[in-house]
């Protein structure tokens, strides 16, 4: 596989398009949650996140990839399920599911955002899989990467899969 290889999923449901990835991931399933939801850990490969941390509780993230806006805990479920809508109540909103699966000494990690327009899907799916990536890094003890530079990157092959697979 290259490096520029597209690694998630784009789908269709409901009429909006999603993206997912799934990945397996060297580590506890204890730690991968602390990296998915305590601010000071996302704060090193997605962005800050403020605000009421608990079920229902509203707060704010200002990602890597430039999306700034508020969030709504829906469903926390330590270590293994987090479900987050997006603009809640906006006609942007969009809905995240994280689940972490225990697979003996790793840790498979799901992640699913649904909600977007179909033709803005594969910049959605390249920024994601560039948050994965950082993701990795920083439980690697590596720097996450130039995210603006790796998005870039891998938007084509996102661009191909929705024009062949999703947008026909």
């Amino acid at each position: 596989m290259n490096d520029l290889e597209p690694t998630g999923e784009l789908l269709v449901v409901d009429g909006k398009g999603t993206v997912r990835m799934e990945d397996l991931y060297r580590t506890d399933i204890d730690n991968l949650w602390a990296a998915i939801t305590s601010p000071h850990r996302v704060a090193r490969w997605l962005g800050s996140v403020k605000g009421d941390l608990r079920v229902g509780g509203l707060v704010h993230m200002s990602l890597v990839s430039g999306w700034d806006g508020p969030a709504r805990i829906d469903t926390c479920d330590p270590p293994h399920h987090l479900s987050l809508t997006n603009n809640p109540g906006a006609a942007d909103e969009t809905r995240m599911v994280a689940t972490l699966t225990r697979e003996g000494p790793l840790t498979r990690l799901r992640i699913e955002e649904a909600g977007f327009p179909l033709d803005a899907t594969p910049f959605h799916g390249s920024g994601w899989q560039a948050h994965v990536e950082d993701l990795r890094a920083h439980l690697e003890g590596r720097p996450a990467s130039d995210w603006e530079t790796r998005w870039k990157a891998l938007t084509p092959g996102y661009q191909e899969i929705a024009r062949t697979r999703l947008l026909t």
